[in-house]
């Protein structure tokens, strides 16, 4: 049974940068689709970038080109790089695991192992 705990989160201004962490234990985050989603109060789970199998990368809309996911296979961590954060990037963020394939790395109900989240506050 795989344990995905998050890190990182905090209160930043707007413009500023967050590093989340994702580290795993009892089994890998190697070889699986891992992925990070977050949920502002009274909305949905969203998803906000996912690493897949060879590598590949994907990202939301809103987090292109400020957001960028990594994996360190060595730590057993995947990671989440977040600058030039605005206040709606404000929400719990989770980190997931996968079983399934890079077709489904954007959907909440693929992932069967989840973090506890860590918040991120963005203030204006």
């Amino acid at each position: 049974q795989v344990q995905l705990v998050e890190s990182g989160g905090g209160l930043v201004q707007a413009g500023g940068s967050l590093r989340l962490a994702c580290a795993a234990s009892g089994s890998t985050v190697n070889n699986y689709i891992m992925g990070w989603f977050r949920q502002a109060p009274g909305k949905e789970r969203e998803f906000v970038a996912a690493i897949g199998w060879s590598d590949n990368t994907y990202y939301a809309d809103s987090g292109k080109g400020r957001f960028t996911i990594s994996r360190d296979n060595a730590k057993n961590t995947v990671f989440l790089q977040m600058n030039s954060l605005k206040p709606e990037d404000t929400a719990v963020y989770y980190c997931g695991r996968s079983y399934y394939g890079d077709k489904y790395h954007a959907t909440p109900a693929m992932y069967s192992d989840w973090g506890q989240g860590t918040q991120v506050t963005v203030s204006s």
